[in-house]
């Protein structure tokens, strides 16, 4: 059940969030993770190392760890051990390490080294959380999903297109609210609009192209 805002959406409301979309999409048409990866499995690896880490780190220590194991069997030949050196520039890199090294060796031992593409075997996964699992099936295009990381929060929140207080619930109000043909790279847009637009601190209203659309512009253009 979704609650909150989203029951009451007058049409002119819903006009708006087709023409914040609408706008995004003309700006940035096809819009992907700045994750670098080129399978799955390094998709799904530098998802899971960038839980409380930049892209940019990610990518970085990644660049190296591919060119030397890029598929489960190479990082668990790796072992622990071999991984840490590769990833120790990266927040929460030990746990992380243990858990890239475990799912490896699941993906071995019950997909044949494939990734599942499938929500439940990916959340069952150890680091594999449902914002996790979200950004793998949205980006290979299994599902939409929205992950609502802190960017897709506080967008969701500055342009009123969610209310509730945890990300889950948010996730349920722009699944519901977002048009169905925007469903698809929704994420990507609200993130990128986050992290270099719509910042925590200090938006850029002068340079937002929905700032007409947006409710709070308010609250950082002085009136």
């Amino acid at each position: 059940m979704v609650c909150g805002m989203t029951q009451t959406r007058s049409p002119k409301d819903r006009r708006r969030i087709t023409a914040i979309f609408d706008r995004f999409a003309q700006a940035v048409g096809d819009p992907r993770t700045e994750l670098t990866h080129k399978s799955p499995y390094t998709l799904l690896t530098a998802v899971v190392l960038s839980a409380q880490a930049t892209d940019v780190s990610v990518n970085k220590a990644t660049a190296r760890l591919y060119q030397v194991a890029d598929t489960p069997a190479a990082v668990l030949a790796l072992g622990e051990a071999g991984l840490t050196p590769y990833i120790a520039s990266i927040g929460l890199f030990r746990t992380k390490a243990r858990n890239v090294i475990a799912l490896s060796r699941i993906l071995i031992e019950h997909y044949g080294g494939e990734v599942p593409l499938k929500r439940e075997a990916l959340q069952a996964l150890p680091g594999v959380g449902r914002k996790t699992a979200s950004v793998v099936l949205n980006e290979l295009g299994v599902e939409p999903a929205i992950a609502v990381d802190t960017h897709v929060f506080r967008v969701a929140h500055r342009l009123k297109l969610a209310d509730a207080r945890t990300p889950d619930k948010v996730e349920a109000q722009l699944m519901a609210v977002i048009p169905k043909a925007r469903l698809t790279r929704a994420h990507h847009w609200l993130i990128l609009h986050g992290r270099y637009v719509c910042m925590a601190r200090k938006p850029r209203c002068d340079a937002c192209l929905i700032a007409d659309l947006c409710p709070s512009r308010e609250l950082f253009m002085g009136g």
